[in-house]
């Protein structure tokens, strides 16, 4: 790639990843389907939901089919109560020998909204037992520096509420936790199209993590290669310094030299 240097690396608590696109394995219209998908969109770290899958090592199971591909990011998905969210972070642990989770700690169960408070006391609890924890919380700066100051390896705030595919509700929230944040801001859920996800790199994000907008595409694999592609340009637009904004027209050729003048 052309510009490349230390950078454009991507690194989560000391990892280097060479892909920015993190990518969810539920909701496909086959697991062929999902593999397929997956490959398209250059994902290096897939979410697995410990409360959806088998967590045990048999032929064709998520684990196998995934496992030796891919860095596997096991998530609380469905969890309510910090209790919960602990206990299967250490029940994914135990399974797939990894100190990594996405920490999901549902509030609403309409609006699939994260508890803020709950999320902040579980994750300083799993970070002490030596969890690597990527946390998906609201789009609060308050609640994004909290999960950071209890040592959390990345923020992942939403950009809209899971599935909703609405994009980047409130880009200046997003912008602003980027600008302040010492680890990496990961935008999960809400993505609809590959514009969304391409926004999101351009306001500072370091990387994006979507599932339903590409699971149920009415082609997965297709949207998946259009996401990988906007996360790149995104991320590559941003380094490259967009020009102002102007109220005015300015011509881009000169103005002297034109017929009959």
């Amino acid at each position: 790639m052309q510009g490349k240097d230390k950078t454009d690396s991507f690194t989560i608590a000391g990892k280097d990843f060479a892909s920015r696109l993190l990518l969810g394995t539920s909701g496909y219209p086959n697991r062929q389907v999902m593999l397929d998908a997956l490959k398209a969109g250059g994902a290096e770290i897939v979410t697995v939901s410990v409360r959806r899958i088998s967590l045990e090592d048999y032929a064709e199971s998520m684990v196998d089919l995934l496992g030796g591909a891919y860095h596997l990011l096991p998530n609380t998905a469905g969890c309510e109560t910090q209790r919960d969210a602990v206990l299967t972070a250490h029940l994914a642990r135990e399974a797939l020998d990894t100190p990594w989770v996405k920490l999901e700690l549902i509030g609403d169960r309409e609006t699939l909204y994260p508890d803020g408070e709950q999320l902040v006391q579980a994750a300083e609890a799993l970070v002490k037992d030596g969890f690597i924890v990527l946390p998906y919380c609201s789009d609060d700066p308050i609640v994004c520096q909290k999960l950071i100051d209890v040592g959390c390896a990345a923020v992942m705030p939403l950009g809209a509420p899971i599935g909703s595919g609405m994009g980047v509700c409130n880009p200046y929230n997003i912008a602003l936790i980027c600008s302040r944040s010492p680890v990496p801001v990961i935008l999960d859920a809400g993505i609809g199209t590959a514009s969304d996800a391409a926004l999101a790199m351009e306001l500072g994000c370091a990387g994006v993590l979507l599932n339903t907008a590409v699971a149920k595409a009415q082609d997965p694999v297709r949207m998946a290669a259009a996401m990988r592609h906007a996360v790149e340009g995104g991320y590559q637009a941003r380094h490259a310094g967009r020009i102002p904004k102007r109220a005015y027209a300015e011509a881009s050729s000169p103005q002297l030299g034109l017929i009959g003048t």
